[in-house]
């Protein structure tokens, strides 16, 4: 059976080299490392991760939980696990994706059991049940999604209250005075989705502040029902030259509301959405939107975590808390109000 040793003395490397070469847990030339890994594949070499367990007490899995919510549009959270994945793969870690209902259970499983080194958490509730477990679990743990309480965890999110100001000011600058904004469903808050408020807190904010009118209402997170009530809310509101959406369902579905009503952005209505520019792409969205960066608050995360996993000093650092900027992105959809 061929060894690391095998491996490292063929590429002229000492075996640590070698092994580093393969789990990233130091920095090596990129010359080394595609030396050591293409020999490694002439020689039949294969990393067994569990002999490097027993001599490391490492898994080098990251586990991340997260769930497929009925409220919430799936294809956006699928953004945030490929950002975490995709980061924890180029630092070396396999992710165990974990989807329980039940989060609390499940947290408690894979911590006990040592089955990873670290854990992600997502659909992070203001009031959630699995952060106080986290906390006291003997692996780090790191957050995308702001709870109530961020203490003993590493928290990364948007700064959606900055997110909301930056949309309504935005629109007031250009000679708006009539806004509607549309959120998540209704359940999302309920269950303690905090970035719907937070949002929604700072539009609201920076609305009454510039004397502008907001109204705030919830949309549904599918289609055909989201579209009705986008239809509904611009019969209701003839007044209004401006969208906000907080909800990927809802600017998913607007291009198509526009065109039936006989609508452009932004000759007709001025349109800012908040999701990422991969979400924007996938349904070729002509919208200005503020970037959510669901892969930038993965990868922060998941280095943040790494940090901790492998560095002994890691421990006695203050915990971290990213409110990441909200950066607007302009595709064209804002203007002058032109509506009567």
């Amino acid at each position: 059976m061929v060894t690391i040793g095998d491996v490292a003395k063929a590429a002229g490397v000492s075996r640590s080299t070698a092994s580093y070469a393969f789990s990233g847990k130091r920095p090596i030339s990129a010359e080394v490392r595609v030396r050591v890994q293409d020999l490694a594949r002439q020689l039949g070499y294969t990393p067994n991760a569990g002999a490097r367990a027993l001599a490391t007490a490492q898994t080098m899995v990251i586990g991340l939980l997260a769930q497929f919510l009925e409220d919430e549009f799936k294809p956006a959270m699928l953004q945030y696990m490929l950002g975490v994945s995709d980061t924890a793969r180029e630092l070396g870690y396999d992710t165990l994706l974990v989807t329980e209902s039940d989060g609390a259970h499940a947290l408690d499983r894979i911590t006990s059991s040592r089955m990873v080194d670290g854990i992600v958490l997502l659909n992070v509730a203001h009031e959630d049940d699995r952060v106080p477990l986290l906390r006291a679990a003997p692996q780090p743990g790191a957050l995308v999604g702001l709870t109530r309480d961020p203490s003993g965890v590493d928290v990364f999110d948007l700064d959606f209250e900055a997110a909301g100001r930056l949309m309504v000011g935005h629109l007031h600058a250009a000679g708006h005075r009539e806004l509607v904004l549309v959120s998540q469903p209704e359940h999302v808050v309920e269950r303690g989705g905090s970035y719907v408020w937070r949002l929604r807190n700072g539009a609201q904010d920076e609305a009454g502040r510039r004397g502008m009118v907001l109204h705030a209402v919830f949309g549904a997170s599918r289609q055909p029902e989201v579209g009705r009530e986008l239809h509904a809310l611009l019969d209701a509101h003839p007044g209004v030259t401006g969208l906000l959406l907080n909800n990927e369902a809802a600017a998913a579905a607007l291009p198509s509301v526009l065109h039936d009503r006989g609508l452009r952005a932004p000759e007709d209505l001025s349109v800012i959405g908040r999701y990422s520019d991969e979400f924007a792409r996938t349904f070729s969205l002509p919208f200005s939107s503020i970037d959510s960066a669901p892969d930038r608050l993965g990868e922060l995360a998941v280095r943040q975590l790494v940090h901790r996993i492998e560095t002994l000093e890691a421990g006695e650092e203050p915990d971290v808390l990213h409110l990441l900027a909200p950066e607007l992105v302009d595709r064209g959809s804002t203007g002058t109000p032109h509506r009567s």
